[in-house]
């Protein structure tokens, strides 16, 4: 059980995670990337991105084939589920208000992760800062929860676990310039007792130092690595001083 290993995983230290979407990973860069995760031990391996039409499939298949690290969907469309994974996060924008991204998606993708045997990792999805101006506050028509209202992310975060989510995710957005900030990490870790996922803007070593000690649970980075996978090596080495 993928919910059950993370948990006792974070018993003993922080995780690592990188976001492979396959629409920018040539054959050769995911050969080297996943030597990279292996090498660096790599927590877990999220698999999706916001435009996604074809590929993942085998983009699963590789990555499984090159190393023995988790392979989680982390969908940006209904487009983006196979049965080739380990799991799925299956993720509900709570912060924002469209209906679609709360349960519509969701209704209409649950007879074939079901028909897979997917593990579901149910996930409480705030977007945050800067996120309008990105691909996944444009794509969602979602509006992002400024940064100085804490508050807000607090009790979003404090709903989703009340609701039943098994982790939150405060994302900043893919290929955001500003990660989250260490006071919204630091008071949605405090405000709940599920694994806290925090993503978008992590894009050099000083920023995940920040925001493990912030109190992220799980940091995601997806471009950083993108334009310089070497930088697995010092995020791993971050992680493990935590």
């Amino acid at each position: 059980m993928l919910l059950k290993s993370i948990k006792a995983k974070l018993k003993e230290h922080k995780l690592l995670a990188i976001l492979i979407d396959p629409e920018n990973f040539p054959k050769k860069d995911l050969e080297y990337v996943s030597d990279l995760a292996n090498k660096h031990r790599v927590d877990l391996i999220l698999v999706g991105g916001s435009l996604v039409s074809a590929g993942l499939d085998d983009t699963i298949c590789r990555i499984k084939d090159l190393c023995d690290i988790p392979v989680i969907i982390f969908p940006g469309s209904l487009m983006q589920i196979s049965e080739k994974a380990d799991g799925i996060l299956l993720i509900s924008l709570i912060s924002g208000r469209n209906p679609e991204n709360l349960i519509g998606n969701h209704v209409a993708a649950a007879p074939v992760i079901k028909k897979f045997g997917l593990e579901v990792l149910s996930t409480g999805y705030i977007l945050t800062g800067n996120a309008n101006e990105t691909s996944v506050g444009y794509l969602s028509n979602s509006m992002a929860i400024p940064e100085h209202k804490t508050d807000i992310a607090v009790a979003t975060a404090m709903a989703g676990e009340m609701i039943g989510h098994k982790m939150i995710y405060l994302e900043g957005g893919s290929g955001a310039e500003k990660a989250v900030s260490e006071k919204m990490i630091r008071d949605v870790k405090g405000s709940i007792s599920i694994p806290l996922i925090v993503g978008g803007g992590i894009n050099n070593a000083k920023k995940a130092e920040e925001a493990y000690r912030a109190g992220a649970d799980i940091i995601v980075v997806g471009n950083a690595i993108e334009k310089r996978p070497d930088l697995i090596a010092e995020l791993a080495k971050v992680r493990d001083k935590e």
